[in-house]
């Protein structure tokens, strides 16, 4: 079967004619060892050609095989299937009385796809949604399955891995009692004596918004666990209708405000899973840097933000705890995360991103592997110290590079 294979937001057509859907592992296993490259598409949702096979390689879903989620309640761990979203995930540890201890923005994300590409929620004690892992099973490029567990020597390069080393068919993770989240909306926060530890400290999940038409915050978003007290946030004024974050966008696709309480994974994520959060018209790029930065960073964006503005929807700043994956952005610090959700074209937002960069340049920045970025593959060898130990994990594990791409193979060749 013929079909013309895009990414969720339609800027990246895929060179592969066919998605392959296999039903079952052992079917999996059988295209794998019979294809001289793969690639996973996961649900979609990166900006760039980090899935893209290359002619002639076989680009997959796992999005047929069984969406098994088996919840271990003594062990307070949940393996997961590596097609299934963290919406449904979180519904079954729920059930269970578990939670995740975080959550990105949106829950229709694939579990693999997002944890292998270092996507993140929010919390200045919360590490990435790769934090949560502690065992890995691959398909490698034989067809057989390979398990890759906590303290083993290979581990913190087997999470966050770009899809190098095999297909993640399955991952357990680690759960913690369930509790409730209420979330507060604030308006208007300036950036004139911004006392960023602060306000990132505030609650549990914080996130500040600007659209850099002016120097500020259109909106503060403020995540509190119910079992800890009410936030103290004197430096803006509560919102006095729901909002979203993107001017002009329904609120209704939020997940709810006003501190009303519910259950965690239906307030973490800023959008309901039930809703489709945006049309998709729109490319992303992200950038951590050491939390130290963070305000010197925003000035420098500020300084910009003339160049900015026309081609930006919305910039959401949010913190993550370091972690000890190798190819984490957050790996070895503490960070501050820069996104930017763009307008939908490509030719104007590309200068306005290396502009971004040039910015951040003096903060060390680690774009998301799967937004839109233009730093240079020799520059990521100096901002990842453990890329030459991944080089080699993914010469063991996958020594005829049949899971490396163009896009992968620039990274690790830097």
């Amino acid at each position: 079967m013929t079909e013309m294979v895009t990414n969720w937001a339609g800027n990246i057509t895929y060179s592969a004619k066919e998605l392959h859907r296999p039903h079952s592992l052992d079917a999996l296993r059988a295209l794998v060892a019979d294809s001289a490259k793969v690639r996973v598409l996961g649900s979609g949702h990166s900006f760039n050609e980090i899935a893209e096979p290359g002619d002639g390689g076989v680009l997959l879903s796992l999005a047929a095989l069984p969406p098994a989620v088996d919840v271990d309640t003594a062990a307070r761990t949940v393996r997961v299937a590596g097609g299934v979203r963290y919406a449904e995930l979180a519904r079954r540890v729920h059930e269970h009385g578990l939670a995740l201890h975080n959550m990105a923005s949106l829950p229709h994300i694939s579990v693999a796809g997002s944890v292998a590409t270092g996507t993140h929620g929010s919390g200045v004690t919360n590490g990435s949604l790769a934090s949560a892992v502690r065992e890995v099973e691959l398909v490698t490029a034989d067809g057989s399955t390979v398990t890759i567990a906590r303290g083993d020597a290979r581990f913190d390069g087997a999470v966050t891995s770009l899809g190098a080393l095999g297909v993640v068919t399955a991952l357990t993770l680690d759960l913690e009692p369930d509790f409730e989240v209420g979330q507060h909306v604030f308006t208007e926060l300036p950036l004139a004596g911004l006392d960023f530890e602060a306000v990132a400290a505030s609650a549990y999940s914080v996130s500040l918004f600007t659209d850099w038409r002016e120097p500020g915050f259109r909106h503060v978003w403020l995540k509190r666990r119910t079992d800890q007290p009410l936030p103290d946030f004197p430096w803006a004024a509560p919102a006095t209708v729901a909002v979203h974050p993107v001017p002009g966008m329904p609120a209704q696709n939020c997940t709810e405000q006003f501190g009303v309480p519910g259950p965690w994974h239906e307030r973490l994520p800023h959008f309901r899973a039930e809703f489709t959060p945006s049309s998709g018209a729109e490319l992303q790029s992200e950038y951590l840097l050491p939390r130290p930065y963070a305000l010197d960073a925003l000035h420098a964006l500020d300084a910009i933000r003339e160049t900015v503005a026309p081609v930006l929807q919305i910039c959401e700043v949010r913190t993550i705890a370091a972690d000890a994956q190798w190819l984490s952005p957050a790996h070895g610090r503490d960070s501050v995360a820069l996104h930017f959700t763009w307008v939908e074209d490509t030719e104007t937002v590309l200068p306005v991103v290396r502009r971004v960069e040039e910015a951040l340049e003096p903060f060390a920045p680690r774009p998301h592997w799967g937004k839109v970025f233009t730093v240079p593959p020799a520059a990521l060898r100096d901002l990842y110290p453990r890329l030459g130990d991944f080089r080699a994990l993914a010469g063991s594990l996958d020594p005829q590079g049949k899971f490396t791409n163009a896009f992968v193979r620039e990274i690790l060749d830097s």
